[in-house]
């Protein structure tokens, strides 16, 4: 059995060829276009050894990466190495229960935005925040990785080569993200449509229509009296980033992100810190 000079195994000589193996589109600089599958490839390479990572993004080229199968908390796939027989990985992370999901779609319905993008296909990038909020991390932080290889060493190539085959499954399928955690896409949007839709945002123009006819007595006497007439705070607040939601996106990515999911975070902050929420600058 092969061995580098630390002691750990490697394979000596180069992998046997998969036709139809599972290549990655990206053939050179970051595997995954969207930001999820880009979120998810940052937590791998900062949890990781970049010389571990390495190696499987070689093999994710390759094509080396035979299948995979995804079921909720477990991803299962066959790797052909350089023996005749494919190594087994299996990846495994924490997927949540019914009543943790019950939590979170209640979270999803009652925005509207999100349970729109979510019905329409799309991952708003928000729904991290949502996650967030209930103590339940839509990504993981650290992933369980066993391989059939001899190397010991976490993770191997073959494990590498699956995580970036999975990296840009995502890219395809967003809601495998959501299903790994416990939720299939079809059980995910069955709930959602099942869900009653919010209540919709008060309109402070709104006037109750009442007929001519009827107010002619008091039609020129105020509501109340002029004496008691007193600035009040608006009862409905916009969000700080309806600008962002209003405009066309501008076609700009940074590592792969929109530019607008990086700005929805700034808007927030300096709404945070105006004269009266009590932030940073509101002492004047």
């Amino acid at each position: 059995m092969p061995v580098d000079p630390e002691g750990r195994f490697f394979e000596g000589g180069q992998p046997i060829k998969v036709d139809g193996g599972l290549a990655v589109r990206a053939q050179r600089g970051k595997i995954g276009e969207q930001w999820w599958s880009r979120r998810f490839v940052d937590i791998l390479e900062e949890i990781c050894p970049p010389g571990r990572l390495a190696r499987g993004r070689t093999y994710a080229r390759k094509g080396q990466v035979i299948d995979f199968t995804l079921t909720p908390g477990r991803v299962s796939g066959r790797v052909q190495g350089s023996r005749p027989d494919p190594y087994v990985v299996t990846l495994t992370i924490a997927a949540y229960d019914e009543t943790q999901w019950t939590s979170v779609l209640s979270a999803l319905g009652g925005q509207a935005l999100y349970r729109a993008a979510l019905l329409a296909g799309t991952m708003p990038h928000e729904i991290v925040d949502v996650f967030d909020e209930l103590a339940l991390p839509l990504f993981p932080s650290t992933v369980e990785m066993v391989c059939s290889c001899p190397d010991w060493s976490v993770p191997c190539k073959h494990a590498s080569a699956v995580l970036y085959v999975l990296a840009e499954a995502f890219d395809d399928d967003p809601f495998l993200v959501l299903a790994w955690r416990g939720r299939s896409r079809d059980e995910l949007l069955d709930a959602l449509r099942a869900t009653p839709d919010p209540a919709e945002a008060i309109d402070p123009l709104a006037v109750p229509d009442t007929a001519l006819e009827d107010r002619l007595a008091d039609f020129y006497s105020p509501a109340i009296s002029l004496s008691r007439l007193r600035e009040r705070p608006s009862r409905v607040t916009a969000p700080p980033e309806l600008l962002l939601r209003a405009l066309d996106a501008p076609p700009i990515r940074i590592r792969h992100i929109p530019l607008t999911d990086l700005l929805r975070p700034a808007y927030r902050d300096l709404a945070g810190s105006g004269p009266d929420s009590g932030g940073p600058d509101s002492s004047g």
